[in-house]
């Protein structure tokens, strides 16, 4: 692949100087900038950047004094997209601190994990949520929790139609200190003394081994992105840009947190996707730019009075971690009047490596490598290159890798690959690049379900299956949906003497693990296909199961 001239905007540089700062050095530069301008938007509350900025020094200046959070200590965020998770992830960073932010879908067993592995002391903590984090915290270093309501912030008058949960009035609960009471302490922090070197943020994700693994994310990892991706999308400060996708999540955080404070603009909050909430938004606040995956613009498009909607402002719309299908891109293009910018990255690449040319998009394809970023495809098991047009693993080196796994050095080994003297992260998706140096995605190396952009790793499901008394032995594989692209199913055998439903597991399964990661389907079998050694084919079993579904 080297010596090969591929295709690249030609009002684009390729490689960016990134800037020498924090993440959170970007909301004090838009403070001085745009002190006026609206920074956050909630269902009719408009919050400035003089208000951002000056609760977020509030809440970093409890933290540090009053709460004795250090330079390098975690803090978990566990809480919907809210005007709170903003002023929360960046009083965490100015605290010097390093942000856990986990999916607020995760129950119990899971929180034990993310809090027990991270070591954080501290949460912010949904009130809603207030009972599955204090059954994760026993056995765990938490000692102080603060409580949010989301209610708080809903100043004015609105006629949205927002869930009870969003509504949910304060109460006060033994233990927790009620956010309104921190940012009265009136405290400050001290200068800030981290570097664009230190750790921001510990995101995890699904292990193929059923273990969640840490993924440890600089400040310059970060800021590359950001620097890039808004010069990529052409957004200009004041852009109202659509705040939906999940912020624990490296693509929300990236387009709803990060990207509209570097530029100046607004980020329109919404705690969970809603179609009519969205249409509304897109209308009423002229959204410019928008992350919103293929799943979710399948229900977009589906509202029946979507054509009495407003989306002349939409400039941009884009998405990564779910391909797009051709006909839905027709759709897209057709309905809303905007073409999307079809984009790739992992967990590990703080969002992106690779992007579609906004002037010169390909169907299909994720794009060509992002600013800075080199991409090979190669043999999976020998490390050669694969030529023009064949499959192979598709491995990246960049300034936006991770820096490991969080206290998983074996991890972050076997997560790199040494090519000719250089160090690429192994992706462990299969695909090609075609002769302008457009890649695609044919299939995975690793054993995974992409189900609505969420990542599953079957082997964590299995494992938390395998503890219900009535599964002797269990397979879970992705199956096709048309919704979803894929679906988690359980090919299960019952325990001797259990009279196992699907409706039972399901269910039961529910209670121990994120909705995203649990069976929507269960087949119950005699017997699973296995090797001579034993080991369950479970490749066998999903392409059954995609021969089973019709197209």
């Amino acid at each position: 692949m080297t010596g090969r001239r591929f295709y690249w905007p030609k009002d684009l540089p390729r490689q960016l100087a990134v800037p020498e700062t924090t993440i959170h050095d970007m909301l004090e530069v838009s403070r001085r900038r745009y002190a006026s301008s609206t920074a956050l938007h909630f269902f009719g509350t408009d919050i400035d950047y003089r208000r951002l900025h000056d609760e977020v020094e509030r809440l970093a200046g409890w933290l540090t004094r009053r709460a004795g959070v250090r330079r390098g200590d975690r803090v978990l965020l566990y809480l919907q997209n809210s005007p709170q998770w903003v002023v929360a992830y960046y009083a965490v960073l100015r605290a010097d601190a390093v942000v856990v932010a986990v999916n607020p879908m995760s129950r119990a067993a899971e929180l034990a994990h993310y809090l027990s592995d991270s070591g954080a002391r501290v949460a912010v903590c949904a009130q809603d949520l207030l009972p599955e984090l204090g059954a994760a915290s026993s056995g765990t270093d938490l000692s102080v929790i603060i409580g949010v309501v989301y209610r708080d912030y809903l100043l004015q008058s609105h006629d949205y139609t927002l869930p009870a949960w969003v509504l949910e009035p304060s109460r006060r609960c033994e233990g927790i200190v009620a956010w309104h009471d921190v940012l009265a302490a009136m405290e400050a922090p001290a200068a800030s003394l981290a570097t664009a070197d230190d750790p921001s943020g510990i995101v995890y994700t699904s292990g193929s081994t059923g273990r969640s693994k840490g993924c440890l994310l600089t400040h310059r990892a970060y800021m590359h992105n950001i620097v890039g991706q808004a010069l990529w999308h052409w957004v200009a400060p004041g852009t109202p840009v659509l705040g939906v996708a999940p912020m624990f999540h490296v693509s929300g955080l990236n387009h709803g947190v990060h990207l509209p404070v570097y530029v100046g603009g607004s980020s329109v909050v919404v705690p969970r996707w809603d179609r009519e909430i969205v249409a509304a938004l897109i209308e009423r606040r002229r959204i410019g730019h928008a992350s919103i995956p293929p799943t979710a613009l399948v229900d977009l498009l589906g509202m029946p009075d979507l054509p009495g909607f407003d989306f002349s402002s939409l400039r941009r719309l884009t998405s990564g971690g779910a391909a797009m299908p051709d006909a839905l891109a027709n759709r897209v293009e057709e309905t809303l009047g905007v073409t999307f910018i079809e984009a790739y990255g992992l967990t590990e690449t703080a969002a992106t490596t690779h992007l579609n040319p906004v002037v010169r998009p390909k169907r299909q394809s994720i794009g060509v490598p992002f600013f800075g970023t080199e991409a090979l495809v190669i043999d999976p098991d020998g490390g050669a290159y694969a030529g023009a047009g064949e499959s192979g693993e598709i491995v990246v080196r960049g300034p936006q890798l991770f820096s490991g796994y969080w206290n998983d050095p074996e991890a972050t080994r076997e997560a790199f690959i040494d090519i000719e003297g250089r160090r690429f992260l192994r992706t462990g998706d299969i695909g090609h690049v075609d002769d302008e140096g457009y890649f695609f995605l044919t299939d995975r190396a690793k054993r995974m379900i992409n189900a609505s952009g969420y990542k599953v790793w079957p082997a964590e499901v299995e494992k938390v299956l395998l503890q219900h008394p009535g599964v002797k032995e269990v397979c879970v594989i992705g199956v096709p949906d048309a919704y979803r692209g894929e679906s988690v199913q359980a090919v299960v055998i019952r325990a001797d003497g259990h009279a196992l439903t699907e409706q039972e597991l399901a269910e039961w399964a529910r209670a121990r693990m994120s909705a995203y990661k649990c069976p929507r389907s269960v087949q119950f079998v005699n017997a699973l296909p296995k090797s001579s050694v034993g080991k369950i084919l479970w490749r066998v079993l999903q392409d059954e199961a995609r021969r089973a579904t019709p197209s």
